[in-house]
């Protein structure tokens, strides 16, 4: 008969939280406005804001101020160009280096 029972507890290190534009993406490039730019080209879903998360304007170079905003001319959506498309059914998606889509969140 076993006596005693054995309690085991596991903690995660304080690296396995996720991060914005954290695995594929190849980390944060930069942030424009509130949205974290990866490296890859895409945008991060991260509810974090990008500035507040990199320290303000000590954060990252080249980080711009201005939020994203919806592309004057409809093909010119890149997200390095701070410009999203506005889908069929409202969403918004902007156009990764790849030529891929990147969602970004509402």
């Amino acid at each position: 008969m076993l006596a005693g029972c054995v309690v085991f507890t596991f903690s995660l290190p304080v690296s396995a939280t996720n991060t914005p534009c954290s695995g594929h993406k190849g980390g944060i490039a930069y942030c424009q406005g509130s949205t974290f730019i990866c490296n890859d080209g895409s945008v991060s879903a991260s509810k974090k804001n990008c500035v507040a998360y990199v320290g303000g304007n000590l954060g990252l170079i080249g980080s711009e101020q201005t939020e994203m905003s919806p592309a004057s001319v409809p093909d010119d959506c890149s997200c390095r160009s701070g410009q999203f498309c506005v889908g069929p059914r409202g969403g918004h998606n902007c156009i990764t280096d790849n030529g891929g889509k990147s969602y970004l969140r509402n």
